[in-house]
């Protein structure tokens, strides 16, 4: 099996998922919820195989465990991220609601 290539973590797009600034284009709130949804799923990859890599750590196949330690951080890093995004839209939101109050 080749060895997993991980691509650096970009400063412009936290979960390497969200498109640039350039070519956000307003719409409908469709475009906000497909954006997080596809942060959500990007997420539960990088956990998925940063869980296959320390399997594959803890029972010796693993060559080298940089490769599972720099797999965990990243989806660490990436959830934290998609959760801060999602706390601060419900923030937001619920700013909104006491306006209208």
């Amino acid at each position: 099996m080749p060895p997993l290539a991980i691509n650096p973590v970009q400063a412009t797009t936290a979960t390497g998922y969200l498109p640039s600034p350039q070519n956000i284009e307003p719409t409908d709130g469709s475009g906000f919820a497909s954006i997080l949804t596809g942060a959500v799923d990007n997420v539960q990859q990088l956990k998925s195989t940063s869980n296959e890599l320390a399997i594959k750590a803890v029972t010796g196949d693993l060559q080298d465990i940089h490769t599972a330690t720099i797999a965990s951080t990243q989806a660490q890093v990436t959830l934290e991220v998609v959760a801060a995004i999602r706390n601060k839209g419900i923030e937001a939101f619920n700013d909104i609601m006491r306006m209208q109050a």
